[in-house]
């Protein structure tokens, strides 16, 4: 189903993604940020500006090449889009640089946190240097002198590449002037200095320095001239034609090489290369001066993300966090029981994502769990996630895993776990070809005994359990990202959760589903629905009031109905930390709708639905963002929250105490621009996730 609709008001993505990068080098420019804290911001930039070149700049690319006369959903012709794109990333790649070099570093650096680069060396450095050279690098190293015979390489999407320019005559009598040297992917890019080099408390030594250094050693008996360090990003869009497969794992493994070496969509070059050099490798890789990006640091900053976690210098940091044990003291003496006496809701990282892992593990022991399926889009290289599924297939249970194969950069990794929970015997399957599996869901059966009771007879039944969530099923991610978990035993949501999984597993025809709203099927005529009765409810003059809190809003028809609802009168609070395509504040269109972006310590990732349904109170949460992809294209369930105290813990935790916020919250414009909440100083700071972290963790 395609939901576009050109008579929407629409802002563009691109732009979108670049405001919200913009927001989060703020959190680094922030000098009340830590100051390693405020290194990792920068690198965080760095990781999500090589995502968007990777899949957002080289869709504009293609773009441009097959339909230049494409409009894009905000009315820009796509050329257009394309140079004011460029122009703010280069702005935002600018400031990046300026606010490295010119505040952390050398704070970093008063705190005794030095980066030594070849020129600073002392001999007792440089022997030291000399070494791990010769001893760590050469053997990895394979230097390419460019000539008929040896053409420019294709260098991997995002290594560490250098170009050498030579004068002389090599041993076969070629003169050579230019070579190409790529820095191993295996080594660390920060090398820490020993301790009896430098009398402060972390030197260290990037890996560039060590082959700009030495790298005459690679090039015997010729004069060096020259080495300047280049990046070049790829398109990393994988493409696996649905008409052809037969096998996605085969299928995308056979895919899944050819990442690295896609079309170059960005060239990264040190502000120290010569001009007629960045032009030849423009010309090499195909792209044009507005895709160059000269920056005045190391072309692969992103690496430098190590550092906060080789410095140990508390005050620089944000104080350790330890997630609650939230039910420790609730009633029962194991977790089924726990369940059984009341939902159980979870926010993580402020509660800790132990419960999730002891019902796995639980479940994996007990001898009356016969069966558990569960759905895995991310969850890491190590798992112990997977690990007490794996067991639970060992002790002979029925263990159903659907894997998402497609999920974005860890294909590799899920085939991988594919391929274990096969070998112990446990059913995987791909979900759909077409629509990625996105729902977190985890269902277990439980073969329990009724006891007797008068004339009935003790028997067995088989119950069910289940947990859904927002996020992903990974624990260490769990630590980082704010998301709600849902234990339940309601035996309706699990009868629900399970036609979702015959569905995923079989085939068949489209159930009703009693709680439960399913994309691609009733989720988007659901939300649709709940905002006309908004609307409906406000014209006949009573409250109305729509919150919802995700990462992105991007979906054209929900955007217009939120417009509708805002013209009869319907109160609408947003809080979308991403890109956000509506426009807010429009006077006679958007004038009821406010949308606000939290950027803190934790990264905002829970999705909710609110609906005040004339005092119902209808509450949602899911795993799916209000995009064509989730809505269409993606396996996705949304689930209610029905106790009513856990109703309002939501509420309060996922809504209140954010929208109070006074000191992380962005406030965006009718345009796309956000600017930062400015408090009163007679006012008293406010940040919501600091408060969730007193308010759960008493």
């Amino acid at each position: 189903m395609n939901s576009s609709t050109s008579a929407t008001p629409l802002l563009n993505r691109e732009l979108g993604a670049l405001e919200f990068n913009s927001r989060v080098l703020a959190q680094a420019e922030d000098p009340k940020t830590p100051l390693l804290e405020r290194l990792r911001f920068v690198c965080i930039v760095s990781s999500n500006m090589d995502e968007f070149f990777e899949i957002r700049m080289s869709g504009i690319k293609e773009q441009l090449k097959s339909n230049p006369k494409n409009i894009t959903p905000d009315g820009l012709k796509i050329k257009d889009a394309y140079e004011v794109v460029v122009q703010k990333a280069h702005e935002l790649v600018a400031r990046k640089f300026s606010l490295l070099q010119e505040d952390i570093l050398p704070k970093l650096e008063k705190a005794g946190v030095k980066f030594f680069p070849s020129h600073m060396w002392t001999p007792q450095i440089k022997n030291w240097a000399r070494d791990f050279f010769q001893k760590e690098l050469i053997p990895l190293l394979t230097p390419i002198a460019l000539d008929p015979a040896h053409p420019f390489p294709k260098v991997i999407n995002k290594s560490l590449n250098f170009l050498v320019t030579l004068e002389g005559k090599d041993s076969f009598g070629r003169k050579p002037t230019l070579a190409v040297v790529q820095a191993p992917r295996s080594l660390p890019r920060v090398v820490p200095l020993p301790e009896h080099l430098y009398s402060g408390p972390h030197g260290f030594v990037l890996l560039s320095s060590f082959i700009q250094a030495f790298v005459p050693e690679l090039f015997q008996g010729m004069t060096i001239t020259g080495c300047h360090q280049f990046r070049v990003t790829r398109n990393s869009d994988l493409f696996v034609s649905e008409d052809d497969i037969t096998d996605l794992r085969s299928a995308l493994q056979g895919e899944l090489p050819t990442r690295h070496l896609g079309a170059a969509v960005r060239l990264e070059v040190t502000a120290e290369m010569p001009g007629e050099l960045q032009e030849y490798l423009q010309k090499v890789e195909g792209l044009n001066d507005a895709d160059c990006y000269r920056v005045n640091g190391p072309v692969n900053l992103v690496r430098l993300v190590q550092i906060p976690d080789l410095v140990d210098i508390p005050k620089f940091k944000f104080k350790p966090h330890q997630p609650k044990q939230s039910i420790a003291k609730l009633s029962g003496d194991s977790i089924f029981e726990k369940i059984t006496n009341s939902d159980i809701l979870l926010h993580h990282p402020y509660e800790s994502f132990d419960p999730v892992l002891q019902l796995l593990q639980e479940a994996a022991k007990d001898p009356k769990v016969l069966a558990i399926k569960q759905t895995v889009y991310r969850t890491g290289e190590q798992s112990l996630v997977m690990d007490a599924l794996m067991e639970a297939a060992r002790n002979g249970k029925e263990v159903t895993v659907v894997v998402e194969l497609l999920a974005r950069f860890d294909e590799q990794t899920n085939i991988g776990w594919a391929a274990k929970l096969e070998a112990v015997g446990a059913h995987v399957v791909y979900g759909v070809v077409g629509h990625k599996c996105h729902a977190k869901m985890l269902l277990i059966v439980r073969q329990e005994t009724i006891p007797a009771s008068g004339r009935r007879k003790a028997k067995k039944v088989l119950k069910r359990y289940a947990h859904l969530g927002t996020g992903n099923y990974h624990p260490r991610t769990a630590k980082i990202y704010s998301d709600f978990g849902l234990m339940t035993a309601n035996q309706e949501i699990c009868e629900d959760m399970h036609h979702v999984f015959m569905q995923l597993t079989g085939t068949g025809g489209r159930i009703s589903l009693k709680h439960l709203w399913q994309s691609p099927f009733t989720m988007h005529p659901e939300l649709i629905a709940h905002i006309r009765r908004e609307a409906r409810n406000a014209k006949q003059g009573k409250k109305a009031h729509i919150m919802a809190k995700m990462n992105s809003l991007l979906e054209p028809t929900i955007i217009q109905e939120l417009y509708k609802a805002s013209q009869a009168g319907v109160k609408i609070d947003l809080i979308i930390r991403g890109v956000c395509a509506l426009q807010p504040g429009v006077p006679g269109l958007s004038e009821n709708i406010k949308v606000k972006s939290i950027i803190g310590r934790f990264l905002e990732h829970h999705r909710i639905y609110y609906f005040y349904a004339d005092g119902t109170e209808v509450l949602y949460l899911s795993s799916a963002d209000w995009m064509d992809r989730n809505l269409f294209r993606r396996v996705e369930v949304a689930f209610p929250v029905l106790d009513p105290k856990l109703k309002t813990r939501v509420i309060k935790e996922g809504f209140q105490m954010l929208l109070k916020d006074n000191t992380t919250t962005w406030h965006m414009n009718s345009e796309g621009h956000y600017h930062q909440i400015k408090r009163r100083a007679s006012s008293t700071e406010y940040i919501g996730q600091k408060e969730l972290v007193k308010l759960l963790t008493l």
